[in-house]
């Protein structure tokens, strides 16, 4: 059975959604932040070493990286649910949103929050550079939820799950968001599903899932 070793207000609980999402049965392992410092407690680097999360283990593997987790997931227990078919154009845009989440739309926003907390008042660099970075990023997003109801067309998919994140933590900023009404629309959407639902029962306390 997997094991989903959860963090709490994290990544992880994208992956928590999607086994609800197929119906797969799982167990948590809960670990709690650093009150002070945010970071993972050093009890997960025994299961990965990078101790971060998420991660899951199933039949003897250890799996990190939320696209490398969804990817796994869909391909081993998802039975063709949740991700296109191959060799169409929607699922070579399946796999661009997969890899754009985290390659693209995370980085501005971990600048942004690590500058927020250490930059010691300096906010020529946020100026400068992560403001429109975020700008950029989250205007694009707003385009291309124009399109469509879902990332990849009228079909939800993970891929749907992985872009999740990063449009929860931009919800979280009302200046962001107030100007963004297809971004809250896919997030309102993703809140009402009763299989998001029943994630934050099994994962527990996340803030994300209220921001808007």
């Amino acid at each position: 059975m997997i094991v989903v070793h959860h963090l709490n207000n994290s990544r992880s609980q994208r992956v928590l959604w999607l086994l609800e999402e197929l119906g797969v049965d799982y167990e948590i392992k809960f670990y709690e932040r650093d009150q002070k410092t945010m970071l993972a407690p050093a009890s997960l680097r025994e299961v990965h070493p990078l101790g971060k999360s998420p991660v899951i283990t199933d039949a003897g593997e250890t799996i990190a990286e939320s696209g490398a987790i969804i990817e796994y997931i869909v391909n081993r227990y998802g039975n063709g649910r949740l991700i296109p078919p191959s060799d169409t154009p929607e699922r070579l845009r399946y796999t661009y949103w997969l890899h754009y989440a985290e390659g693209s739309a995370m980085p501005p926003l971990v600048m942004n929050l690590v500058f927020s907390n250490f930059g010691k008042g300096d906010s020529s660099v946020k100026d400068a550079f992560i403001a429109p970075q975020i700008k950029l990023h989250f205007d694009y997003i707003e385009g291309e939820l124009r399109k469509s109801t879902w990332f990849v067309g009228e079909e939800f998919t993970a891929a749907d799950i992985q872009m999740s994140f990063p449009l929860e933590i931009v919800a979280t900023e009302a200046e962001l968001i107030s100007s963004r009404p297809q971004i809250k629309q896919f997030i309102d959407r993703i809140h009402a599903r009763p299989a998001y639902e029943r994630a934050l029962k099994r994962g527990g306390k996340y803030d994300f899932a209220s921001s808007v």
